[in-house]
């Protein structure tokens, strides 16, 4: 039984490994165009692939094709076989050294058979970035494009603008790559051009086989230090960049070399079958186990668990985990006969085990009151929470008196039956708690509830406020008698007319018939003149007109 065990254990560690190993297939495409047939050769691009397809292989790439000059229809078939193969890796990356062009802000990478002769060729000459983005998109876990492919354009200078205002920028333009854990890197950064230095190799490509193949290097890490390693190399003058953006955990294109202490374990395989054998707890276990591994550490701890064991203490753990439910009603039980009994291992230990299972007394509880719930009522009642009588049934004023209390008191009592805790903690509370409640028609004041009492033609309604009788006129307010109008001041004689005055001034209130029988204001005695000594009528003009204001007239 143990073997078979141990050998389904084997046969999940290779389909884990298998399947470890499957996870971790990583491809590469390397492109090198050297030799163009238009333009002057370039020296680097087919070295610098020859370079970083070495640093794949060496890495432990499952995958790696160097192509070099393609032309055209080239750069498509590879590209078409690469997206297949992408398909079924983890890691897929391309890199890609020689000439590339922008073109209103969309990048290509040009084949050596090549022309551009007007900027319309390079829509059928050259491959756009987006189709190797779209080569490398089926990978599952990381793609990557590394382009060093910012030259100075030699196609740019010859070439015709079949419109004047179109672009045709200075290396290649900034990308943003709209799938996840895609990475876009370029040897210098957009808008600028790369140098192939005076080595075989570039800066770049150098920096690259030097820092990528690192295991266990995070890919951002490792291109910070190619861009440090490239600064120093060219003086300063050119910058790679980095497009995209990866997750929160490390991506390494190498993976980290496994611990050495794992790796050369020779007990692994030992103890995990001495957990097994541990695990059935059987002398058949162990004795398979002291078979395949007669020496050693473990096999000494095999031999002294068997010693332990006997034919009766070999029961399967799930009877063992039955035993301490049995034990209790096995003591009320009559002893079996002796002669059937096996021998007993240990006489002193059953007390122990019979009185370890054996339950504590369990304590009594006090029976609930008969009439509890005309109890509870009661005491709602008190504490100012009920206003209803209660005949002993736990009823709908009752459940509402008990959630007034949980809300005032802070309480969670079930107001569906009546408890004795309820009872307990309503009984607690010395004095009202819950607002006074009135009645219909009835108001709080102080303690006590007084009656509503309306004016004279208004009722209560079924809210308790006072509103308008049905029917009942509505009574108007009286209204003030008209004010009847002052008498017009009586004629006054000559003499008073002329001494009316306030303060040194004019201000009799007949001054208007003074002024319309020709009458003046005298400034040093400060009153109306007219008469005798005045220019003007004389004192019955003036009094006709003061008959005729009275009498309403002009």
């Amino acid at each position: 039984m143990s073997a078979l065990r141990y050998l389904l254990v084997l046969m999940l560690l290779l389909l884990g490994s298998s399947t470890a190993a499957l996870a971790e297939k990583r491809v590469a495409l390397v492109i090198g165009n050297s030799t163009y047939k238009t333009v002057a050769r370039l020296s680097n691009p087919a070295n610098d692939a020859k370079l970083v397809g070495d640093m794949f292989r060496n890495a432990g790439f499952e995958r790696v094709d160097v192509r070099l000059d393609l032309g055209v229809q080239e750069m498509r078939r590879a590209l078409r076989e690469f997206g297949a193969r992408a398909r079924e890796a983890e890691v897929a990356v391309i890199y890609y050294a020689g000439h590339g062009i922008e073109l209103d802000g969309v990048n290509y990478l040009i084949p050596t058979d090549a022309s551009l002769e007007a900027d319309s060729d390079v829509l059928d000459e050259a491959i756009a970035l987006d189709r190797v983005l779209f080569a490398i998109e089926p990978a599952r876990q990381l793609r990557l494009v590394v382009l060093d492919a910012c030259r100075d354009n030699p196609f740019a200078k010859t070439m015709k603008r079949s419109i004047a205002s179109r672009s045709v920028g200075r290396g290649l333009a900034k990308v943003e790559p709209s799938s996840p854990n895609t990475m876009i890197a370029f040897s210098a950064k957009a808008g600028s051009t790369a140098a192939d230095g005076d080595a075989s190799n570039s800066p770049y490509a150098m920096a690259l086989v030097t820092h990528l193949p690192k295991p266990g290097l995070d890919l951002r890490r490792a291109f910070g230090f190619v861009r440090d390693d490239v600064l120093k190399a060219t003086g300063y003058r050119q910058e790679p960049y980095v497009y995209g953006s990866l997750g929160g955990n490390d991506v390494a294109l190498v993976p980290a070399a496994p611990s050495p202490s794992a790796a050369t374990d020779p007990d692994a395989g030992m103890r995990r079958d001495y957990e097994l054998a541990e695990r059935a707890g059987s002398p058949a276990a162990f004795d398979a186990f002291l078979e395949k591994y007669p020496t050693g550490f473990y096999a000494t701890l095999a031999k002294a668990q068997r010693a332990k064991l006997s034919p009766t203490a070999a029961a399967k753990p799930a009877e063992l985990a039955r035993a301490p439910e049995a034990a209790a009603p096995e003591v009320t039980r009559s002893p079996p006969d002796p002669a059937q009994q096996p021998e007993k291992p240990a006489p002193s230990s059953a007390p122990t085990a019979v009185a370890a299972v054996q339950p504590p007394p369990a304590t009594p509880t006090a029976a609930p009151p008969p009439d509890l719930p005309r109890l509870l009522a009661a005491e709602l009642r008190r504490v100012g929470c009920s206003t209803a009588d209660n005949d002993g049934t736990w009823d709908l004023h009752a459940r509402r008196a008990l959630e007034r209390f949980n809300k005032q008191a802070g309480t969670r009592f079930d107001v569906q039956v009546a408890s004795i805790d309820a009872l307990g903690a309503v009984k607690a509370k010395t004095s009202r708690i819950c607002p006074l409640l009135c009645g219909k028609g009835q108001r709080a004041e102080d303690e006590a509830c007084v009656k509503i009492t309306c004016p004279a033609g208004q009722a209560l309604d079924e809210d308790g406020d006072c509103v308008r009788r049905k029917g009942e006129p509505v009574t108007k307010k009286p209204e003030e008698p008209a004010r009847k109008k002052e008498p017009a001041m009586a004629m006054r004689s000559e003499s008073e007319t002329r001494r009316a005055s306030s303060g040194g001034r004019c201000t009799s209130i007949n001054q208007r018939c003074a002024i319309q029988i020709g009458g003046r204001c005298n400034a040093a005695t400060g009153a109306w003149e007219y008469g005798r000594n005045g220019a003007g009528g004389d004192t019955m003009s003036f009094n006709n007109c003061v008959s005729r204001m009275m009498a309403g007239g002009r």
